[in-house]
Parts: structure tokens; sequence; C-alpha cells
């Protein structure tokens, strides 16, 4: 069961924004690294980051190699979709398996499954028999694994290191990605100018060693346990209804997906920057890569150090990040443009981060799984359908007309979902002052207020900020 502390850990009803943190525990570390004190997420930090630095060069290699086998920013976008494509079709089902099965063995499985997929493209690539449709049909098989991976890895962070440790872990898991980021870019770039594609792929292959034996050494009896949801019927509409009920939920979820669809296309973009605009080789597409991960980086250690996850933060990053956007694709030189990259990666991680462990915090441990698995079906698997267009935006009116069409519908999509916050949130004041005006005064002018030990409004939704939930076992319905 989850280490969950009551009732007080539900979402509070928080109408003026104000931070609610997690009170801490006799002898809880904070800082930006406390997490890592916890030894099963110690393991599981040091194996991602060999596997994420692998996973970059691949990325950086896959995008290059397609754009050399074809010369077509579209088809580097038809990759992109057909990686994220299953978790479009599939993804709730991910969610599902994630929380009837033990997640440990889950990623035994799945980290397995995502090294042969690279192995397999190592060897067709070596062998010099690679063709594009051999890596669209590895691009799609990384997908259906990645369907089961994504809500699984997510939310087994929670088991390793409770709900007091959530924010902090999961904005270090973020920065573990940006950190693999900085090196697997360059690496990748270096190995495709000197010696090709196909030992980039090789060397990711055999990354995923690195959390595969990690896993491996986790003390199981360490592990935050909690309720795993049954087998039975009606649970992927038993998570749909949990979300449509929670408007703290479907706003964050609704925001990321309107960014991660297309404000997020930067394979598309950068590799049509440095090929069609700045006529620059694979070194500096690297380059341009790493840039954006120091941003990442940098926006991912400051998340670490905040203790609150507000909605107003992110729908602020979302338009800041909208914004940055359009301004990099009107850049006239490289070095604007390079320059660029490095707050777009630290504001687009923000909005990120800060829907994650929103959404996380303010979730039911047993629904976790589920809800993450809409959460990254969303973010991701809009990608099938933003890439593709952006793609064919970029081909047919340039880089920079694809680069600011992205950034102009995440902000667009940013200022609409604050609109509607800011009018909820106006609605659900005028509600507190009506219902505080009803209530007779005390002797001394006070207004009563809650009965001893009550915490008032922490049940109610639609807060603004998220502290962590309780297990609790939902309602099955059919």
């Amino acid at each position: 069961m989850s280490t969950g502390p009551g009732a007080d850990s539900a979402p509070g009803h928080n109408p003026d924004d104000t931070p609610v943190r997690t009170p801490p525990r006799p002898g809880e570390r904070n800082g930006t690294f406390s997490s890592l004190a916890i030894r099963n997420y110690r393991l599981f930090f040091s194996g991602a980051i060999v596997s994420n630095t692998g996973t970059w060069m691949a990325r950086i290699t896959q995008d290059w190699l397609v754009l050399s086998l074809t010369g077509s920013a579209t088809a580097v976008g038809i990759t992109t979709a057909l990686q994220f494509l299953p978790m479009l079709l599939f993804g709730l089902y991910g969610g599902v398996i994630a929380d009837r099965y033990p997640k440990r063995q889950l990623l035994l499985l799945t980290q397995s499954a995502l090294g042969l997929c690279g192995l397999a493209l190592a060897a067709l690539t070596l062998s010099g028999h690679v063709q594009v449709w051999h890596v669209y049909l590895v691009a799609f098989l990384l997908g259906l694994v990645t369907v089961v991976d994504n809500p699984t890895r997510q939310s087994f962070v929670s088991e390793m290191v409770g709900p007091e440790q959530l924010r902090n872990a999961v904005s270090l898991n973020s920065a573990n990605f940006q950190s693999a980021r900085l090196v697997g870019p360059a690496v990748a770039g270096l190995l495709i100018a000197s010696v090709g594609s196909g030992w980039a792929f090789l060397i990711n292959g055999l990354s995923f060693l690195a959390p595969i034996t990690a896993n491996l050494l986790m003390r199981q009896a360490e592990l935050h346990r909690t309720e795993r949801a049954p087998r039975g019927k009606g649970q992927l509409r038993e998570g749909l209804r949990y979300v449509a009920g929670r408007p703290e939920l479907v706003w964050p979820i609704a925001l990321v997906g309107f960014v991660g669809t297309f404000g997020f296309n930067f394979p598309i973009w950068l590799t049509a920057f440095a090929d069609g605009v700045f006529h620059v080789g694979p070194g500096t597409y690297g380059f341009l890569n790493t840039l954006m991960a120091i941003g990442s980086l940098i926006g991912a250690l400051l998340a670490a150090r905040r203790g609150t996850s507000r909605l107003r933060m992110l729908v602020g990053a979302g338009l800041v990040f909208g914004l940055l956007e359009i301004t990099a694709a009107l850049s006239p030189s490289f070095w604007l443009f390079a320059a660029a990259l490095v707050p777009i990666g630290m504001v687009g991680l923000t909005v990120n981060v800060t829907a994650n462990s929103f959404v996380q915090l303010a979730t039911d441990p047993v629904m976790r799984g589920r809800v993450m698995s809409l959460y990254m079906m969303v973010f991701v698997g809009g990608t099938p359908l933003g890439a593709p267009l952006l793609g064919w935006i970029t081909d047919t009116y340039g880089a920079r007309a694809g680069f600011a069409a992205g950034g102009a519908v995440s902000l667009a999509a940013a200022a609409v979902i604050g609109v509607i916050l800011a009018r909820a949130r106006g609605v659900r004041l005028r509600e507190d002052w009506r219902r505080l005006s009803a209530r007779p005064f005390l002797a001394g002018g006070h207004r009563p207020g809650p009965a001893t030990g009550a915490r008032p409004d922490t049940h109610r939704r639609g807060g603004f900020t998220a502290a962590p939930r309780a297990a609790r076992v939902p309602d099955s319905g059919a």
C-alpha cells in the first residue's frame, strides 16, 4: 500500500494560488538532490543516465539517417509519427497494464525489448542494408514497447521514493534525461561524421544493460507498495471518468497535449534549420541539440528546488514557450537562433515537469498508471498528428514558417486555457465569499471555522496547487 499521509494529503482547494507544501517528516532530507539519498532511486537514476545517453544518440542518428536516405523533412516527421503512433492508439491500455502488474518486472521486460530494437537497427546499418522502411519499422516497434514502458516507469518513481519526494524525483528524472542530452547528441554527431550511424545505434542497444542491472539490484522490501488494480472489465473507462471528473487533471493534460503535439517537433525543425537554412553538417546539428539540453537541464534543476507545482506557473511557462519559439523562428543569424534554444529548452522542460508532477500528486496511487498513460498519450501521442503536418509546412513554406507555426499554436493554447482557469478561479472565489457571508458571526466578530483537527476545503476539486494523494481504491466502474 502507499505510504501517503492519509486524508490530509488530498489536493487542496486553493483559490489564491498559494503554494501548498508537503510538510517534511522526521529525518526527511530536503534539497535539490534529496531523492538520491534513497538507494533504490539512486540505482534507477544511475542506470537511466546510461540508457538515456544511448537513447539520445539513437534519436539524433535516426533523424539524420532518414534525412540522408530521403532528403525530406516530411520523412523525418513520418519517422517521429510512427514512433509515437502506438501511444496514441494503445496508450490507455499501457496504463491498465502498469496498474495491474508489478512495475519492476514490467520494466525488466520493456527495457530488454528496447535494447533489442536498438541492436536490430545497428545490425541493419552496419551491414549496409538499411533502408528507410527499416527505420520506420523499428520506430514503430519502439513505440509499441513505450506504450507499456512509459506509464510503468513514470508511476514506478512513486514506489521508489514515496509521495514526500515525488516532486523532487520527477524533476531529477528530467535532469537525468537532459544531462544525457548534453552528451548523446554531441557523441552521435562525432560518430556519424567519423565512423557512420551504425555504431551509435549499437551503443544505444548495449546501453540498456545499465537499467536492467540497476533494476535487478533493487531491494524490493524498500519499495513503497501501492494497491494494484484487479483484473476486471471497464478499467479504461474508469480511468477516463476519473480524469474527466477532476478539472485539476483535465487542464494540465490538455495544455501539454497542445504543446507536445505542435510545439515539441524539434527533430523536424532542427534538421531543417541545420540543413536547409544555415547549411551546416551533423556535428553542428548535434551542437544545436546540446544547447537545448543545457537549457532543459537548467530548467530541471530549478524545478527540483521548488516544493510546489502550480497551474499558474504551468500556464505562464506555456505562454513564454510559444513566444520563444516564434522569436527563434524569426532569428536572422545562426548564433541568435542557437542562443534562443537555451531558454526554449529551459521553459519547455518547466512546462513538462510542472504538469507531470502536478498530475501525479493529484492522482490516487491506484489510478496513477492509467492517468499517466493518458498524460503521455496526450503529450507524445499527438505527435503522429502534429509531426507530419508541421513537416509538410516546413517542406512547403520553409523551416521558419514551420517553427513559428508550432510556437503560435502553443501560445494560443496556453492563453485560452489560462483564461478558462482564471474564470473558473473567479467563480470559486465568488462562491466562497457568498458561503462565508451567509455564516453567522460569533461573539467578538469572528466567523465559525472548521471543527478542531479538520482542514478546510481539503477535498474540493479544482485546486491550483497539488499535494500528494493518499492511496484509495476508486469505485470500480463498468
